[in-house]
């Protein structure tokens, strides 16, 4: 094995050093960028907007999927500035384009993706209308290119998730000692004798006195597998060009037993279009899209309230001593006919060892464990077609730079289960131990027959349908060599039905954009959209959305001439007030509205009904205003090797809806009968504040090459406008605050003992107070500690940490390229309220609970006393369960050898060979890193690592 190591190694260095290349790092830079509606070049873009090349990223960075909508499995973070993860600039639900169509992000694979534009700031924006008020990130996918013939890349990829850490349970008898200690606390006798827990600590034998551990090798994998495969083929010449994407994925879970052992989801598409040169000044193209997507799951019989619990869900409820899931049939008594004949007429015999056992109580009827063996399983099935075609056309003989384009798309998408759902019987075993060993002498069934149908089943069928179209004049001419002015012209707009949804969801608007520039020195823009919304009143239904920017290329000055540092130096400033109906929650916000009603006549005796009020009217109901201000600054130095882009932010979301509580009279609402005048209207305000800064750097030195990047972004939000006087206290309004502020209680420890509670303010939050439990500060000093006293405790970062880091670096030499990514999120903080943290009552207890509060440890516990009652005064949002969410991320690591083209003299249809090995999600740096690795109720959080391949002919 060390000697064809060894081999393999000193090929590999034989073909290093077959081709040395002097310059791995590409100096040069993408010169055109995608923005709305269209292309610029770089020079011209004047701030609040950013790119990646995500067919050069791929080369050195191979990304499987760019998930939702906020491209968080790409961690783009650590290329773009401004853009945190989560949202753009402090906002969050971003309008995603991908080719010019609204769609979802997670239906297009990274092999797909050409290049990824992010329009952070309102000008960029503007002419998208109202839904792209909160930003816009455009996903442009590859075309074909004109070449010498077929050019084909199959890229083939295989790789394992391992799971980063478990949350940790204690076992039946910790957990029955605790619960005992519990009922102590509450005044209550043990429920569990010496003698019980001993039998469950003993492990003699865990069928009779379970101790359940979800998290054991019994029923999970330390890996799962996820694979992959794309084809990528493009060609074509001046005439016609075309690029078609065929790829298939699959990947498993973690679960190892049952039907959940053949848990999977896969996922087919192709994507292809063509490009058409229909004469000297008519193009079109035509782009399709077809996915297949299918999710298989056992199937989960397990319910909290209304929803149903898979596997990692009823890990984080299950207590470990409730039922042993699976009994073997060897604990029978063999003299006992009746469990034998039970067991004979079962069709759920597990392995020909095991039948499935059930609990004394209804809630243990049936477990994940039974259901996943014998309840059946299911798939999710979902279908997307998705076409858009578009026609550009040079109408220069008719005014010289004038052109013209539209494009119409129809997207479908249809989704449906199909299950096979079967019935089966478990068993609680009647155990006796007269003669020694332990023995089942009876079953009795929970349900009498196991029913295996073996029909399927049909449903939870949705659809949707979404149609765009828009249509630009475009004019770009130069005058007298010096007089750059171009323009745009657009009618926009789309619009999504979705089944049973009455309305459909539409933006509709005109847009118009004139811009000047002098010598590519001074530059002026100015741009106005007329948006359209059906959510608000007639006469409000249209507005303006003007926006101006000012530019200024500062290298372009006399006394710039030959200064030996910038290559460019471009500074600019916009103001825009975009108006957006994107917080406007529903329709018909701005009506009245009226319901059948009544009230009693106590002194007649009898009801009466009529109609009444539960809404007033508005018909003044109008846009949101998203007001902002920037200032953006670009440089390029020591002949492009290092760039620099920053920009300063300072946006206001204005006329916030709220319904108009304290702005009418109070007998406006009266609560008997029920009614109220009261109406909707625009209020609040939001200010977002901020900067963000990029800087790149590349050279190459001889047979080595860098190129390094790193981004930061910083913002601050506050609610400067708030309708406060529903609050007594001035520490408790929300203006002045942060978006994302955290309210709760400030805690001053435990109670140490009845005479610390008598002499402390009255906690009237809920349930008894004893010792052991937390106790408040009293803000208003008015004796009672109630929701009064409640105060702001920490930035909750819910639009993106607070403080975003991203780091990129590539270091080549020859043929060896390693690549490595970092990303950090700063200043916010989280609170411990799962029920990992919050147990009470019947609960499962976690290992949080052995710090917890006792007489012996009063000095040094960091968790309440346990109960048995709802824990509601502890169990309250406070500063005792913060914590900092602060952490960096070792997020990718990436080695990827090229293969010398002189290895391919011989095999003259492979034009490349590229070999990688990675990982991601590899190291997290924070002061709470079990607590920000541990996922609780879901699937665990994954590092994966990954071998693949890519082959060009």
């Amino acid at each position: 094995m060390k000697h064809n190591k060894f081999i393999i190694l000193s090929a590999l260095l034989a073909l290093s050093t077959a081709t040395p290349v002097a310059a791995q790092i590409e100096t040069g830079s993408d010169s055109l960028v995608n923005v709305a509606f269209r292309k610029v070049a770089k020079e011209d873009v004047m701030g609040g907007v950013s790119s990646v090349n995500f067919r050069k990223l791929m080369e050195k960075d191979y990304v499987s999927t760019i998930g939702n909508n906020s491209l968080a499995g790409a961690d783009l973070q650590a290329f773009v500035a401004g853009f945190n993860g989560s949202g753009m600039w402090g906002y969050t639900d971003q309008l995603v384009l991908i080719d010019g169509v609204p769609r979802d992000a997670n239906n297009v694979l990274p092999t797909e993706i050409e290049d990824v534009t992010f329009l952070k700031g309102a000008q960029a924006v503007v002419l998208y209308g109202s839904r792209a008020a909160k930003g816009v990130i455009l996903i442009t996918t590859k075309r074909g290119h004109v070449n010498d013939g077929l050019s084909i890349d199959v890229r083939a990829n295989t790789g394992w998730n391992v799971a980063k850490s478990y949350p940790e349970y204690l076992g039946s008898a910790e957990y029955m000692t605790l619960y005992n200690e519990a009922r102590v606390n509450d005044g209550m006798d043990p429920l569990y004798s010496a003698t019980d827990i001993y039998n469950y600590a003993s492990g003699v034998n865990p069928y009779r006195y379970s101790d359940v551990d979800f998290y054991s090798s019994d029923y999970i994998k330390k890996t799962y597998n996820r694979s992959d495969v794309s084809v990528d083929i493009e060609g074509g010449n001046e005439r016609a060009k075309f690029y078609s994407n065929i790829s298939y994925y699959r990947f498993g879970d973690y679960l190892n037993f049952g039907e959940a052992k053949n848990n999977y989801t896969d996922r087919f598409n192709v994507r292809g279009n063509v490009d058409v040169r229909l004469n000297d000044f008519i193009t079109a193209y035509v782009n399709a899209n077809a996915t297949y997507y299918n999710q298989h799951r056992a199937i989960s019989n397990q319910k909290d309230g209304d929803n149903t619990l898979d596997y990692w869900g009823c890990a984080a409820k299950w207590r470990p001593n409730r039922v042993a899931p699976l009994i073997p049939i060897s604990y029978i008594d063999p003299n006992a006919v009746q469990p034998r004949n039970v067991i004979e007429a079962s069709t759920n015999i597990i392995d020909g060892q095991y039948f499935l056992a059930a609990g004394q109580d209804q809630a243990d009827y049936t477990n994940i464990f039974a259901d996943y063996y014998a309840a059946g399983k299911s798939t999710w099935t979902s279908r997307q077609f998705q076409f858009d075609a578009g026609v550009n056309i040079d109408l220069a003989s008719l005014l010289k730079g004038l052109s013209f384009h539209v494009l119409m798309g129809v997207d479908y998408q249809t989704s449906y289960s199909t299950s096979y759902d079967n019935k089966y019987a478990t068993y609680i075993p009647a155990w006796s131990n007269y003669n020694g060993p332990d023995l089942i002498l009876n079953l009795n069934a929970h349900e009498s027959v196991d029913q295996h149908s073996g029909s399927q089943n049909v449903g939870g069928s949705a659809n949707k349908q979404t149609i765009t179209f828009n249509a630009h004049f475009d004019y770009n001419r130069t005058f007298a060599d010096v007089h750059n002015v171009s323009a745009i012209l657009v009618a926009n707009g789309y619009q999504s039905s979705t089944a049973g949804q009455y309305h459909k969801t539409s933006n509709a608007n005109l847009g118009l954009q004139l811009s000047y520039n002098y010598m590519k020195k001074y530059y002026a823009d100015f741009a106005i959209a007329a948006p359209w919304s059906a959510k608000l009143p007639e006469g409000k239904r249209y507005s303006f959305s003007p926006s101006f920017t000012l530019g200024w290329n500062i290298t372009k000055e006399k006394f710039m001439e030959n200064n030996g540092i910038f290559d460019n130096l471009t500074l600019s400033a916009s103001y825009s007030n975009i108006k957006t109906d994107l917080d406007i929650s529903d329709y018909y916000m701005y009506l009245g509205a009226y319901e059948s009603g009544g009230w009693w006549d106590w002194n007649g005796q009898s009801g009466h009904s009529c109609w009444q009020s539960k809404r007033g009217g508005n018909d003044d109901l109008a846009f949101l205003k998203r007001k902002e201000f920037s200032v953006n600054l670009h440089a390029e130095m020591l002949e492009k090797s290092l760039s620099l882009d920053a920009s300063y932010f300072n946006s206001e979301m204005d006329g916030g809806i709220i319904t108009a509580t304290n702005q009418m009279p109070s007998y406006f609402k009266v609560y008997y009968p029920e009614s109220s005048f009261l109406s909707y209207l625009n209020y609040n305000t939001d200010k977002r504040t901020g900067f963000d800064v990029a800087v790149k750097y590349k050279k190459n030195f001889g047979d080595f090459g860098f190129e390094g990047g790193v981004s930061l972004t910083h913002y601050t939000t506050e609610a400067t406008k708030r309708d406060d006087t529903g609050y007594a206290d001035k520490y408790q309004y929300r203006q002045g605050q942060p978006l994302d502020a955290i309210w709760g209680y400030e805690c001053l420890g435990f109670f140490n003992d009845e005479e610390d509670i008598a002499n402390s303010p009255e906690q009237v939050i809920g349930g008894t107070i004893r010792p052991g439990d937390l106790k408040y500060k009293d803000q208003n000093g008015d004796g009672v500690i109630d929701s009064k006293d409640q105060v702001y405790l920490a930035k909750g970062g819910w639009y993106g940490a607070p403080t975003t880091l991203g780091i990129n670096l590539t270091f080549k030499y020859k043929n060896f390229t390693l690549f490595v990514l970092g990303t950090g999120g700063f200043g916010a903080k989280g609170v411990k309220n799962n029920s990992y943290w919050w147990v009470s009552g019947n609960g499962k207890y976690s290992a949080a609970v052995r710090d917890r509060w006792t007489p012996e440890t009063a000095g040094t516990a960091s968790y309440p006393r346990l109960t048995t009652e709802s824990g509601t005064n502890n169990f309250q949002t406070s500063d005792f369960w913060l914590y900092s969410t602060s952490r960096f991320d070792l997020a990718k690591v990436q080695l990827t050898y090229d293969f010398p083209q002189s290895t391919f003299n011989k095999v003259r249809f492979v034009k490349g060979l590229s070999a990688y090995v990675s990982g991601s999600s590899l190291l997290t740096i924070a002061k709470e890193r079990e607590l920000l690795e541990m996922n609780v109720g879901s699937a665990p959080q994954s590092r994966f690592y990954n071998l693949g391949v890519k082959v060009s002919f």
